[in-house]
């Protein structure tokens, strides 16, 4: 398939609102990107009819990884909460909550286990070689082709758009093809957005517009560090997602976005291809899950719950 540049109208882009992620008053984050130090593990369910031997698991004749989680009756998940609104810890409840922590929840469901939470550091988890130590990442992850070499991705289950973030009062830069070329660009190190400054974003099937030349990228932990410098002066521009910027934004930043979104970044749910027992029979079960929830809705449903609109179709 071929990925087509973005033309969502920045109006549009400007309704897209944080939902209320209890407790937390930091910036939203997401992206492809994650930060989360140490690992924390949490119980829970994927809902009041979630049990070992419902769903897939029923479904007998199970294999390795896949086999093992239905016996079990838990399925643990990796995730990143410092990123609302896909995923955060709500610190009144105690419980993670957000767009990714929907999905993975109710691929649990499908599944007919309960979900556990481990949130390791990014890097980490794109590493691959996890040791049995998750099962799965639901965590906004775009299925690169580096990342495909030790990670197997389900069709992607979300598309969020990535764009140009400047400062307020700078009236410089409206259009990207131009304006940003050889502009000190912010974003975080080793993410998608770098990837697309440098011009070596590569995912199979998709297509990319890089209208950016000669960009002086300057790599940060996270993406809202790129934005504290842009808004401080120390960079031209950033580039992140939309939900992101937007939160920024509403938490009362001095920037604003600019022009259309330069790509979509299509995310997909991770599973180890190092994986012993092999998690390839997990990976076509989740696969075909995330299928049916696109057919059933659930995914808008989720999608507008959190984002204010439907992200998860490609444009």
């Amino acid at each position: 398939m071929r990925a087509a540049r973005l033309t969502l109208p920045l109006a549009l882009a400007a309704t897209l609102t944080l939902a209320a992620c209890g407790g937390s008053d930091d910036p939203a984050q997401t992206g492809d990107t994650g930060t989360g130090d140490g690992q924390t593990t949490e119980e829970g369910t994927g809902g009041d009819d979630t049990a070992s031997g419902e769903g897939v698991c029923a479904q007998g004749d199970l294999t390795d990884l896949l086999a093992q989680i239905c016996d079990e009756g838990v399925i643990t998940v990796s995730t990143d909460p410092a990123y609302p609104p896909q995923s955060s810890l709500n610190d009144q409840t105690g419980e993670y909550e957000g767009f990714d922590i929907d999905v993975a929840t109710e691929i649990a469901k499908r599944l007919g286990v309960d979900v556990a939470w481990e949130a390791p550091s990014w890097d980490v988890i794109t590493a691959g070689s996890w040791n049995g130590r998750w099962d799965t990442t639901v965590g906004s992850m775009t299925p690169t082709n580096d990342r495909q070499e030790v990670l197997f991705f389900t069709q992607p289950y979300n598309y969020t758009p990535a764009v140009a973030v400047v400062r307020a009062d700078d009236t410089s830069i409206s259009d990207l093809a131009n304006d940003l070329d050889g502009k000190r660009i912010g974003v975080c190190s080793g993410c998608t957005y770098d990837n697309f400054l440098t011009k070596s974003l590569d995912i199979e099937g998709y297509e990319f517009d890089f209208v950016i030349d000669d960009a002086e990228v300057a790599g940060y932990d996270t993406d809202t560090t790129a934005l504290q410098d842009l808004a401080n002066g120390r960079v031209d521009a950033a580039i992140t997602s939309v939900t992101t910027a937007q939160g920024y934004i509403d938490a009362g930043n001095p920037v604003k976005i600019v022009g259309d979104p330069v790509f979509y970044e299509p995310l997909s749910v991770g599973f180890d291809r190092s994986s012993d027992p092999s998690s390839e029979s997990l990976y076509e079960a989740v696969d075909t899950i995330v299928g049916e929830m696109h057919a059933d809705g659930t995914l808008t449903e989720f999608s507008e719950k959190w984002y204010g609109l439907d992200l998860t179709k490609q444009q």
